[in-house]
């Protein structure tokens, strides 16, 4: 069975992972140092963490499923033990586009994301319909980056992947700067800011006096018949009215330049206030 190194096993997404590489194809050798991460396991896996030495020894793959910030302190701290060959998984683009894996030739850096449960899905059991984050129960789709290493890594990775966030649907394959243009700029500095905005839109109405539950029902309710037609998830096209509303609302709403935030300068800044 190939070897999997997990750091940061007691942790949230540590956890997650974890619990979806039980009965796996991998021998899996848990790396946790706090202890509530450690009664995490116990409790929720049944296991109990080794050392960062023991679990390195004939390693094949190393997955990091810590922090953003702490990427960099752990790979270089263990970055001197790895065996040519081994495949270093990160789960985010972030500290692998912002430069602070440790340079080494003879490993492999394999990055891997979830794209979470889509809006628009054939789910119909119910506990799939609540997953929204994905890794349980509902399918997603995901993006790999083989950031270095021999082409054929790729596919040792990409397993990997499909494992710890299954059930997995489609697996795309991109490059870490497409990944970093994925996430922050199209999820977090758009998606996410527009969400945000789109809540204290209804807020407002709820202020000017719209029954809340009215108000959320009817947002959300149209979240979904439009964005099935903007999203090409059925033929249809918007009234004459909406098209105006469109027409009048963009520039209102938003500045001529905020197609900027995709500048690659923009998203390496993005990525350095969160590494």
């Amino acid at each position: 069975m190939t070897v999997i190194a997990l750091f940061g096993a007691g942790g949230k997404m540590g956890m997650r992972l974890g619990k979806n590489l039980v009965g796996s194809a991998y021998e899996v050798r848990h790396v946790e140092v706090s202890e509530a991460g450690k009664a995490r396991l116990k409790d929720e896996l049944g296991v109990a963490p080794v050392g960062a030495d023991e679990a390195l020894e004939g390693a094949e793959v190393v997955i990091l499923a810590v922090p953003d910030t702490l990427i960099g302190k752990v790979a270089g701290g263990i970055v001197d033990k790895l065996a040519p060959g081994t495949i270093v998984v990160i789960l985010d683009a972030a500290a692998p586009h912002a430069g602070h894996l440790p340079k080494r030739d003879d490993i492999t850096y394999f990055v891997t994301h979830p794209c979470h449960p889509p809006i628009f899905n054939d789910e119909t059991d119910p506990a799939a319909k609540k997953d929204h984050f994905g890794g349980v129960a509902a399918k997603q789709h995901i993006v790999n980056a083989l950031m270095q290493g021999p082409e054929e890594h790729y596919a040792v990775g990409e397993a990997v992947a499909k494992t710890i966030w299954k059930p997995v649907m489609r697996s795309h394959r991109v490059t870490v700067e497409q990944m970093a243009i994925l996430e922050p700029g199209l999820s977090e500095t758009v998606c996410a800011t527009l969400l945000v905005v789109m809540r204290e839109a209804m807020e407002e109405a709820i202020a000017r006096g719209v029954p809340a539950e009215a108000a959320r029902d009817f947002l959300l309710g149209h979240m979904n018949v439009l964005g099935s037609v903007i999203f090409k998830e059925v033929e249809g096209v918007f009234s004459d009215a909406c098209n105006k509303a469109i027409e009048f609302g963009k520039p209102v709403l938003m500045k001529d330049d905020w197609k900027r935030v995709f500048e690659p300068d923009e998203i390496m800044a993005s990525i350095r206030r969160i590494t």
